[in-house]
This record gives C-alpha cells, structure tokens and sequence, in this order.
C-alpha cells in the first residue's frame, strides 16, 4: 500500500528488497504490508534556548550567557538524512531537540572559556559566529544543521558588569565632559574665525563693491561720451542734410523761375509777335493796299488799246476791262496779303 508525508516530514522503508532503506522526504512511498515497515523522522526546525550558567572565563570571572539556535534535519542532503536517521529514529522532537541543546551548550560553554568577558560583551557577533561555527562542524555529523544563532542575554552575580558599565559610563561621561570642552573650545575658536571671515568677506563685498561702482561709472562715462558723440554727428548730420535739402530747394527754386521767366519771355516774344503781325495785318498791309490802289481810285479814265485780233468795238473792250478787274484783286492779294475787296476805294470810269 502507498504512504505519503508532507515536506517537513521523511519517511524510512526497510525489510524485504529494501537493504538499504529507502529514504523519503516529502513524497510518497510503496510499502508491502508485514513484511516492510515504515518509520517517520520529523524535519521541522527546532527553536532551542541554550543558557550557561556561571561559566568561568579566561579570566575566571563567572558569567552567565543565553543564546538562542533555530536547528533541523537536513531531509534534502542524503548523506545527512541517512546519518539523522541512524542516530534519531525512533526518537520524538523533545529527545532530538535536548540531544542538539546539550551538544550547543557544550560548545557554548567552551568558547565562554576561552573568552574574556569584555571581549564577550563588547564583540558579540564574534561570539556568536565562534559558536554557529564550532557547533554547526558537530552537529552536520548528526544530520543536523543549525539555521541560525544568537547570543541573546549575558549577565552575573558580581555585579562585574555593572562595575564595568559604571568604568565605562565614567569614561564615557569623562570623554563627554572632555568632548563638550573642547567642542566649546572649538565652538569658540571657529566662531571667532567665522567672525574674522565674516569681516574679511565684508570688507571684501565692499572693496568689490566700489570697484563695480567705479567700473559702472567709468563705463557709463564713456558711454555717455559715445552716445554724446553720436547724438552730435546725428545732429550734424541732421543740420547739414537740412541745409543741402534747402539749398536744393531754393536751387529747384531758382530753376522754376528761371523757367517761368523763360515762359513769360516767350509769351512776351510771342505776344510781341502776334502784335506785330496784327499792325502787319492792320497797319501796314491796308497802307500798302492803300499805297498800290491809290493810282487806280486816282485814275480817271483808263485807255483800252486792242491788239487787233478777234472782234472790235465795244464789246470786246467791255470783255477785257471784265477780265482785268476780275484778276486784279488776286494780284493785288498775292502782292500786298491784303484782299482789295476789303480796301474802300473809289469806282472805276470806263470811256
């Protein structure tokens, strides 16, 4: 039949077919009823308060010291289960936890031995590392490892710790008296230094402070000169394009009256011009008119002469006086630009 445990359990089979013995830790197992038998081996941890009292040490002062071991069966080496089996099967976990607490309490005791108090009291952790390590080296033959140890209380009976508290919290109120004294002592000293470079660093400030004040000013100065400077060229500058924009004002000035006084000259040589033309027109030509047709307004007759050829007589003399006169006046426009049509005149006798 099948047989099971948990994991902080193991089970051990032996009988037939089972030389050796069949070692289980958490699992399950096939067991033949009568002839194989099976046993069980705890692997729970086990908490063990180990104390030694009044344990002399090296300098034969009796103390007493508790410690405290978390210890179990190590079920997943082989090695070690076979070895916890052989020596604790059968067994319950009071008889296994006082077979280890004995074994801790020996090895515990010694290392006290071999150890003064102070170095016991001051350097635990040395203490309890001697400990783990010399009762782990035995106990592993067991099939048992310890988990852990810790040194948990140290006292005794002739107040020799107490004394030693006591040298030692002189000591340590000593060195406080002492540290306070100097620490005053120092306090004093770095307060007055901080007092002096507080004083050298405001005398400092202020010498840097005078030197950026100057720098300020003389730089402003210079600026001032500059933009001075500048605003006067600009002004310069201003002035002098002013009067060239004035003097090219009056230039196109002059040359605008140059021009009008051109235009009125030429309206007045023009006006000149037309004046004379109209005394040409009305004075001159009408007296040249005048002078060309007073012979003809002058005339009282006006002898025609023919020159024999065609008809004779008072027709044709009447033909060609026609003739004249209708030609006159062209001539008489042609010659003098005035047309005699407009001239008063007298009227011409024929004979």
């Amino acid at each position: 039949m099948f047989f099971t445990c948990g994991p902080n359990e193991a089970m051990v089979v032996s009988g037939f077919c089972r030389s050796p013995p069949v070692m289980v830790a958490g699992g399950r197992v096939f067991v033949l009823p009568c002839i194989q038998q099976i046993q069980r081996i705890s692997l729970n941890t086990l908490t063990l308060n180990v104390k030694s009292e009044k344990v002399y040490t090296r300098h034969g002062v009796p103390i007493s010291v508790t410690g405290i071991a978390q210890v179990k069966i190590q079920g997943q080496n082989k090695e070690m289960l076979a070895a916890a089996c052989q020596m604790f099967l059968g067994k319950t976990e009071a008889e296994i936890a006082h077979i280890a607490l004995e074994t801790l309490e020996g090895h515990q005791r010694a290392i006290m031995a071999h150890m003064t108090v102070e170095e016991i009291y001051k350097d635990r952790q040395k203490f309890s590392e001697q400990v783990f390590k010399v009762a782990s080296s035995d106990l592993v033959n067991m099939g048992i490892s310890v988990v852990s140890y810790t040194l948990k209380d140290i006292h005794d009976d002739q107040d020799y710790l107490h004394s030693l508290g006591k040298a030692r919290t002189a000591q340590v109120q000593k060195d406080a008296r002492i540290g306070e004294a100097e620490a005053k002592r120092d306090a004093g000293i770095r307060e007055a230094k901080a007092k002096q470079e507080k004083v050298s660093a405001q005398y400092l400030s202020e010498i840097e402070m005078a030197k950026a004040q100057r720098d300020y000013e003389l730089k402003k100065a210079a600026y001032d000169i500059e933009v001075n400077t500048r605003r006067a060229q600009a002004d310069l500058a201003y002035q002098l394009q002013v009067a060239k924009t004035k003097q090219q004002i009056e230039e196109q000035r002059v040359q605008v009256q140059v021009v009008e006084r051109a235009q009125q000259v030429a309206v007045q040589e023009q006006e000149i011009a037309r004046r004379e033309k109209e005394l040409e027109a009305r004075v001159r030509k009408p007296a040249e008119a005048e002078e060309i047709s007073g012979p003809l307004t002058s005339a009282n007759k006006i002898t025609m002469v023919s020159s024999g050829s065609g008809a004779v007589g008072a027709a044709k003399v009447t033909g060609e006086v026609l003739d004249i006169l209708s030609r006159l006046p062209e001539s008489v426009e042609r010659l003098t630009g005035i047309s005699i049509s407009q001239v008063n005149h007298k009227p011409l006798r024929t004979a």
